[in-house]
């Protein structure tokens, strides 16, 4: 059990990291796609070209980690 919470906690620091670096190189949470609506005192933000980034970096991520 302490090896999967160990494996766990590194997997998600390295998540942070990366979502880190990627603000660095890239506008992340402000591409064209991310969806913001804002009228009078009511914001809407849902960052869905973000979202699909995120995802396929991760997925090519742990298709190279866990390949066999």
């Amino acid at each position: 059990m302490g090896k999967w919470l160990m494996g766990t906690g590194l997997f998600l620091v390295g998540v942070g990291l990366l979502i880190w670096l990627m603000e660095k190189i890239l506008p992340a949470g402000r591409l064209p796609g991310d969806i913001y609506i804002q009228k009078g005192n009511f914001t809407f933000y849902f960052p869905l070209a973000t979202s699909i980034v995120i995802s396929i970096i991760l997925t090519l991520l742990l298709n190279l980690l866990f390949r066999r």
